[in-house]
């Protein structure tokens, strides 16, 4: 009996030293480490152009916002490249952003830039959205826009934003308003051209695709950032802007240097990134 009791003993020492270990090992588990995350050339769409990079950094959670960057080339041209070195500078300033940089399908002859290209961003919006847990990501988002990139990000985050998502848009020498004089009346052969890139649209058309026109008292804290000497956009297309969110009561803030043209370096380029990257720490 002695001895009986003695296994017994011994064994419930056991049993309770392997139980006080494993409460022992639960408590000094490490914390899951998310991995960054980098997929190139993602496919959203059977066009060659229809496809995205996108950047998430380690630790994230499911509070990560995401940065869209969308290029320029008069819709008819330019590549996500183009964006590397705003997509370099975000991710060297503020780590914990998740970037998208996307190409889009390019307009041509039959095939105009509104609303084809507002739908492959929605197309890519709702991709990163719907796979959100996945990414362990939030679906918060902002934009920045290169000319015509920009005028998209503009016309996207005004008219085409039904999830209340976009939190923050900046447009670098977007178009805003095609109903413009500066634009609708002139003889320059360049702002020709773009209504010949829309279909010779009628004016209504053109309103719907003009940001100016899209605004709302609800549209998102808007920056902008425009050149006086630009040959591309009229300095109305700014300035306009400006004072139509100001009558909306929409947040923004607006940038003019009057001797730039379409696009700048040197301190005016810093002054531009400083102030993006302000932005970004106040509404992202």
């Amino acid at each position: 009996m002695k001895i009986l009791k003695k296994l017994f003993y011994l064994a419930f020492i056991g049993v309770l030293f392997l139980s006080c270990s494993n409460e022992d090992s639960e408590i000094n588990l490490e914390p899951e480490i998310i991995e960054a995350y980098e997929a190139l050339d993602v496919s959203y769409g059977s066009d060659s152009n229809q496809v995205f990079d996108i950047y998430l950094p380690e630790n994230r959670t499911e509070n990560t916002k995401v940065l869209f960057l969308v290029h320029g080339g008069s819709w008819i041209g330019g590549d996500k490249e183009d964006m590397n070195g705003v997509r370099d500078y975000v991710m060297q300033n503020h780590p914990s952003l998740g970037i998208v940089n996307i190409n889009y399908t390019l307009a041509g002859v039959n095939s105009p830039p509104v609303p084809m290209q507002t739908n492959d961003i929605s197309a890519v919006v709702n991709y990163i959205s719907s796979n959100k847990t996945s990414l362990v990501i939030s679906d918060d988002i902002g934009f920045i826009g290169l000319s015509a990139g920009a005028h998209l990000s503009l016309l996207w985050s005004y008219a085409n934003d039904t999830n209340n998502q976009v939190d923050m848009v900046c447009s670098i020498v977007g178009p805003t308003n095609f109903t413009d004089p500066a634009y609708y009346n002139s003889t320059n052969p360049t702002f020709q051209s773009m209504y010949f890139l829309f279909g010779n649209p009628s004016i209504s058309f053109l309103e719907s695709a003009s940001p100016y026109h899209t605004a709302t008292a609800t549209s998102p804290p808007t920056l902008l950032f425009y050149g006086g000497q630009d040959p591309l956009v009229p300095n109305s297309q700014g300035i306009d802007l400006d004072s139509r969110l100001t009558t909306l009561g929409v947040t923004h803030e607006f940038t003019f240097y009057e001797e730039e043209g379409h696009g700048w370096f040197g301190q005016n380029l810093t002054d531009t990134f400083d102030k993006i990257s302000n932005y970004i720490n106040q509404y992202l």
